[in-house]
Order: C-alpha cells, then structure tokens, then sequence
C-alpha cells in the first residue's frame, strides 16, 4: 500500500470558517441572551390547557428519538473503539490507526464534556420553571441561580450531544473520502437537529441550550483532529527533503 494511502496529505484548514463560524454564532447567543427567543419558541411546544409540553410523554419521541436513537450512536461509539483496537493488529485497520483513534476520541470528549458542565452551570430545563407548570425560576445563562433545592441539570443538551458529536466523522473522513466528509457533516447536523427538536418538544432544553452544544461538540472534534490528523507542516517538509538538492 502506498504511503499516501496510509498518511493521507492533508486538505487545507480555513480557520476564519472552522473557528470563526462557531465564534460568531457564541457571541450571537450571547446577544439573544438578551432577548426572549428561548422563552418565545419554548412556549410554541407549550399546551397550557394540558399544563405540559405537547412532546412530554411521546412514546415515539422518549422511547425511539431518545432512548433507542442514542442506544444506536453508543453502539457506533463501541464499534470505533474495537475497531481502534483492531487496528493495532490487523493488518487492513493499521493504515487507519490514527483516523480511528481521532474518532474515539473525538467521541468520548463530545460526550463526556456535558454531564460535568451541567452540574456546574446547573441551567434549569423549560418543564422545570415556573412559566411552564414547574416550581423553579427562571435565570439566564451567565446570571446567577436561584436558591433552590433541585439545581438544574439541562445546559448544554445531552441528547443533542448525541447527534453532533458524528461530526468527527466529517473531520476523520475529510483527507481520505472529502464527498463522503460533506455527507457526513450533513448527516450530523441534520440528526443533531432532530434530536435538539425533539428534546425542545418535550421540554427538556431550551434552543439556546442545543446550540451551545453543537459549538461545543465542533470545536471538541476540530481539535481532535487538529492534533492527532492534521500535520500540513510535517508534510511540507517530507516532500521538500524528497526532492532532490539543485547544484
């Protein structure tokens, strides 16, 4: 096998986009902070005669959307790390050792990074507060919190989390199989989506909270790839000492 099928030449990164998108959209969260976009969309998938959420004990949305849809991407995640394992002894998966090995960790980090953030931010869920039937008050999200008995445990969205951290899939496919990454990214943020949906429709999350997550599962999976794929420099100087010196 060639050595550029085993070290693939990495494609240009542009930064300003893979940096500056996510940036821009932060500072625009920030901003919306400042409005009542999270409470005015909330309250779209709020039925007050029932006094709940219209999606709160969905079967389809608890047990499919939920339950089974992130039992399905947990099984990717198992299979990404034998598959990683095997990739120190057989010999068709060693080429791709170290693509594996982002993907792993780019998954492990994109979900793992929710449940110590929920716990310190404590951001109260939409079914908890007051306007939707709940006991709790509400606070944004760089506010303090108040005092309360049952901290919240819903900024940034787990399930959302779920969806867009398979955007380690478009980062681990992008110098090998570049059409497929596009898909992959679309495939990503099109599940994230849905599950950040669903979860709004049951009054889990507000939309501000799956936004959050999407920025951060990006950012988890660019690094991730930064550091362990990306080495443009060292293939600049592998090619330059392969060319021979001129008198």
């Amino acid at each position: 096998m060639s050595s550029s099928a085993v070290h693939p030449t990495p494609r240009p990164l542009n930064f300003w986009v893979c940096l500056g998108v996510p940036a821009v959209a932060a500072i625009i969260l920030m901003l919306l902070e400042l409005t009542s976009l999270d409470m005015d969309l909330a309250k779209l998938f709020y039925d007050p005669v029932a006094g709940n959420f219209i999606g709160r004990h969905s079967y389809f949305l608890e047990t499919i959307v939920h339950d089974r849809a992130k039992q399905v991407v947990i099984a990717f995640s198992v299979l990404a790390i034998f598959a990683f394992i095997g990739s120190f002894f057989m010999e068709r998966l060693k080429p791709l050792k170290r693509e594996l090995g982002c993907l792993v960790l780019s998954l492990a980090l994109a979900t793992s990074f929710v449940t110590p953030m929920k716990a310190v931010t404590a951001v109260q869920c939409p079914w908890s507060l007051e306007q939707f039937g709940g006991h709790e008050t509400y606070s944004e999200l760089l506010s303090p919190r108040p005092h309360t008995e049952k901290p919240g445990r819903c900024w940034p969205g787990g399930h959302a989390a779920t969806g867009f951290t398979l955007f380690a899939l478009f980062f681990v496919l992008r110098d090998r199989r570049p059409r497929l990454a596009r898909q992959a990214f679309v495939f990503a943020f099109a599940l994230g989506s849905v599950f950040s949906i669903s979860r709004m429709m049951q009054g889990a999350h507000f939309f501000s909270h799956n936004v959050w997550t999407a920025i951060f599962c990006w950012l988890i999976c660019l690094g991730s790839y930064y550091y362990i794929l990306y080495r443009p420099a060292l293939k600049a100087g592998r090619m330059a000492k392969a060319v021979p010196a001129r008198a």
